[in-house]
């Protein structure tokens, strides 16, 4: 494989790693809106004091976000991008 063909290739995993990421992401956010609200309800008209008054509503946003943005959720990704692509191809 010429280094030119093998570059190609690899810009494109990339690309569909940011694009799979980025899916990723707004799945989480999605299942984990009802979190999102709570910390944004007791973030709302504090400054500095937002990180001691809603650090139990920023805990469970981020447990619930890691549900779903993590290394085996990406790569179960990835597989079931790979088999779809055999599918069409």
């Amino acid at each position: 494989m010429g280094y030119v063909q093998e570059a190609r290739e690899n810009h494109v995993k990339k690309k569909v790693e940011e694009a799979l990421r980025s899916k990723m992401k707004q799945k989480a956010l999605k299942e984990c809106s009802q979190y999102a609200q709570r910390y944004a309800e007791c973030a709302t008209g504090r400054t500095i004091s937002v990180v001691w008054k809603c650090q139990k509503q920023a805990k469970e946003l981020n447990e619930c976000l890691h549900q779903y943005t993590n290394e085996s959720v990406l790569e179960e990704m990835k597989k079931n991008y790979m088999l779809e692509q055999e599918g069409h191809g």
